[in-house]
């Protein structure tokens, strides 16, 4: 694989150019990707809304589920939370309805949403009681993944219940990482609780990527962080990096991905390759 244009990538490795992928001619089943981070404010939901848009972008077809009962993912694409009769939480809980009840177009072509709001809080609890709790967000995912080529959950930034719940449902874990060294301190635990969730509840469950997010490349440590991220993880690191700009919240505020707000930006164009590079895994 051929390098990029000046060799390297930002941790200083070499970068090799991600083609676009192929058209497809069919759909499904779905690659399901989580989220994941425990701690806040990394870019995981910014890194769903972003990646799956550039993913549509690419000819696949995408469910993004916001799986945080603070709602982002869905305020995120200019839906209100408050607003919503039923969400991902009366599909979990309510054997009437089906995730189709719930399902939404969101105004990027390929690209729907499953809702949350608060009511999702009250789903930890409720689950405890459950039989097969850990598996209730594969068993409404089940019937999804024909229709589409991924699906990407956004996960609350805790280690509780509902995120398990992703983990069980999913192929494989994206970690969002901020470039700072208290977000490297969390990562261990991060990665315990995966390995855990692999031994009991999902073989299959690997770890897709780390995503370093809102680098500054002008800063020393945010460099040092890079390095040591790569330096613990090697070739898990994505090469694809995403800087910190003032057009992610912009975009929050228009409710559309930075791929259709600013598609000639540096940040769509991030995103692009980070699609690129997750379809090449």
């Amino acid at each position: 694989m051929r390098l990029g244009a000046e060799g390297v990538d930002a941790a200083g490795r070499p970068s090799p150019v991600f083609p676009d992928p192929p058209p497809l001619t069919t759909h499904g089943p779905a690659w399901v990707l989580a989220m994941c981070n425990q701690k806040g404010g990394v870019g995981k939901t910014t890194t769903a809304i972003n990646l799956g848009a550039a993913l549509a972008e690419f000819g696949r077809r995408v469910l993004l589920v916001d799986f945080d009962p603070q709602g982002a993912l869905s305020v995120g694409l200019g839906v209100n939370p408050h607003e919503l009769d039923r969400t991902i939480y009366n599909v979990l809980m309510e054997s009437d309805v089906s995730a189709e009840d719930v399902l939404l177009k969101t105004n990027t072509p390929g690209m729907d949403l499953l809702p949350s709001n608060i009511d999702l809080a009250a789903a930890e609890l409720q689950l405890v009681s459950e039989v097969a709790r850990e598996q209730a967000l594969a068993r409404v995912l089940a019937p999804l993944r024909p229709e589409y080529d991924v699906i990407l959950i956004d996960c609350q930034p805790s280690l509780g219940l509902l995120t398990v719940n992703a983990l069980t449902a999913a192929d494989g874990v994206i970690i969002p990482l901020e470039c700072e060294f208290f977000a490297l301190r969390g990562v261990a635990l991060l990665m315990q609780t995966i390995e855990k969730v692999r031994e009991r509840l999902n073989p299959r469950l690997e770890l897709t990527g780390i995503l370093a997010t809102m680098f500054d490349p002008r800063t020393v440590h945010a460099r040092e962080v890079l390095a040591r991220v790569v330096e613990a993880f090697g070739d898990r690191v994505f090469h694809t990096v995403i800087a910190r700009t003032v057009r992610f919240p912009e975009t929050t505020v228009a409710g559309e991905p930075i791929t259709s707000y600013a598609p000639a930006s540096a940040a769509a164009r991030a995103y692009r390759d980070l699609a690129r590079e997750v379809l090449a895994r």
